[in-house]
């Protein structure tokens, strides 16, 4: 079985989750015995039994796949969507199907609604993603599958450590993330917040004034860029009070699952992605103003010593084999 990645967006213009899933997939996959290659866009005699895209496709890059044979799962991100408001969602699967009926295909082939219905397979990474897939696009149930995040050895080996007095978050800096919005409540709340990460850009306004921030309260806030060593990475979740990420959407937190394989207690977002991934083994806080997520960020600082661990995530290899399932599946 040869397997083909297809993503639309460079790695070098956007850094991020979805680059790590992409090559621990990648990893993990060629570990349980598949080969893996990326889709040659300029290689007309490149052959592979299955495509995987990471994203949505047009429905008629699906089309052109099957007729020379080749299967396609996709794997989307709905994290945005998944956001939404049980009002919002209901009125957007209507405008959907009304576009269905009322719009050219041209117009909603481009749309790529029906890429879930055609699909040999979906895969969505929370039981939520995989509700809407369905809910709003209407992905077959029975080629529905929910395949979690894996975790690298590296986070859930790591030795015991005393836990410090700062709180962790790693994020890119940039608004989706929220970073500047924690970084205002924690000096509120005076809580001392350890941020890493870095922008898409450092001339970026956002990211700007969230320097600038820092700068200013460097008792309260610390911020020294990303962590490219994983072992050093896990060794700052080992040792925080607590992670925190107050993003205002997420399909899947990667920097989340890591922490919680060291054992770190957690502060998310109150979105259904995050309850429906860890229900009552986190704590929440509502998107809402810098004094009144100062007040659950302070609770939360008080608190976090007392708080259990999350359960440790599944390893990437235990990913890589049940994704070779469904590929098996989409192939019989």
């Amino acid at each position: 079985m040869r397997v083909l990645f297809d993503h639309p967006d460079p790695f070098a213009l956007a850094h991020g989750g979805f680059q790590i899933q992409i090559e621990q997939t990648r990893l993990a996959l060629i570990q349980a015995g598949v080969e893996v290659e990326f889709l040659q866009w300029w290689n007309p005699r490149q052959q592979g039994d299955l495509i995987h895209f990471f994203g949505r496709p047009k429905a008629d890059y699906i089309k052109l796949a099957h007729d020379v044979g080749c299967k396609v799962v996709i794997g989307d991100l709905l994290g945005a969507t998944g956001a939404r408001s049980r009002g919002q969602l209901a009125l957007q699967r209507l405008c959907t199907n009304l576009f269905r009926k009322f719009m050219p295909p041209m117009f909603t082939t481009r749309m790529g609604w029906d890429s879930y219905r055609l699909a040999d397979a979906c895969i969505a990474l929370t039981p939520w993603e995989a509700h809407l897939m369905q809910y709003l696009f209407g992905a077959p149930r029975e080629r529905l599958h929910v395949v979690p995040l894996g975790v690298e050895e590296v986070f859930l080996n790591q030795a015991p450590a005393a836990r410090g007095q700062w709180l962790v978050c790693a994020a890119t800096i940039r608004d989706i993330k929220r970073v500047l919005e924690l970084a205002e409540a924690a000096i509120l709340a005076q809580t001392p917040v350890w941020i890493i990460g870095k922008p898409y850009s450092d001339s970026d306004p956002y990211a700007r004034s969230f320097f600038a921030l820092c700068k200013q309260h460097p008792q309260t806030l610390r911020y020294e860029g990303p962590i490219q060593d994983r072992a050093k990475l896990a060794e700052a979740y080992r040792a925080a009070r607590g992670f925190v990420l107050l993003s205002a959407f997420e399909t899947r937190s990667i920097a989340a699952e890591e922490a919680a394989a060291c054992g770190c207690p957690l502060l998310l977002s109150d979105l259904p992605w995050a309850r429906s991934v860890f229900g009552a083994a986190a704590s929440y806080c509502p998107l809402g103003g810098a004094a009144a997520t100062a007040r659950l960020l302070r609770a939360f600082y008080d608190h976090a010593p007392t708080l259990p661990a999350p359960p440790k995530p599944k390893s990437w290899p235990m990913v890589g084999r049940q994704l070779n399932e469904i590929y098996r599946m989409a192939l019989s």
